[in-house]
């Protein structure tokens, strides 16, 4: 059974790498606007899904689809990627001194029965107090620019977070513990990995 990734993330499609698994990537490009009044965690599993949905159209079974959606959460609001540099501003002083929730909800989609499955996974993420300066230099370097919350732990930003609570890989993108859990419950095995 065969792995394939409804994402065109280079961050997704390394963590699966760097994990050994084998898979094949096809894009699914949907809107990613959010619906008004809705929560992050609908926003995350109905793009998930929607992500999922697209590929397996297009798909030939026997496969998995996997489609992931990722948020940054601040008090209730949710902070995409940003559009422009003050936008990408304003999202790392908010982050400032202050714990925030990265949120990805994931779509699985067994062909060819259909078979779905999806979950959210949360991490909690301490980031620490930075000045305007480096604020500045980080805005500098590109790399907030098409990242949820305008920043990347496993770049540059890393310098500015002293502790995360739960999963790592769910703040890159992708939870990996348990997504490989999933995927074995959708029948798929360990010796397909590489």
């Amino acid at each position: 059974m065969k792995l394939i990734l409804a994402s065109a993330s280079p961050r997704r499609a390394e963590i699966l790498h760097t994990a050994g698994l084998q898979f094949s990537v096809l894009s699914s490009a949907v809107d990613e606007t959010p619906i008004p009044t809705e929560s992050a965690q609908d926003l995350v599993q109905r793009l998930a899904f929607a992500k999922a949905e697209l590929v397996a159209a297009r798909a030939l079974g026997p496969a998995i689809i996997i489609a992931a959606d990722t948020v940054v959460v601040l008090e209730g609001a949710i902070l995409g990627k940003p559009r422009t540099s003050e936008d990408a501003r304003q999202m790392l002083e908010k982050l400032s001194g202050r714990t925030h929730s990265v949120m990805t909800g994931v779509a699985l989609i067994r062909l060819p029965d259909v078979e779905r499955r999806e979950f959210i996974e949360t991490t909690q993420v301490h980031f620490a107090s930075i000045s305007n300066d480096e604020i500045v230099k980080y805005l500098s370097s590109g790399e907030p620019f098409d990242k949820a919350g305008a920043y990347a732990i496993q770049g540059l930003a890393g310098r500015y977070i002293p502790r995360i609570d739960g999963c790592y890989f769910n703040v890159v993108g992708l939870p990996l513990a348990r997504l490989c859990k999933e995927l074995a419950e959708l029948g798929w095995s360990e010796e397909q990995a590489g």
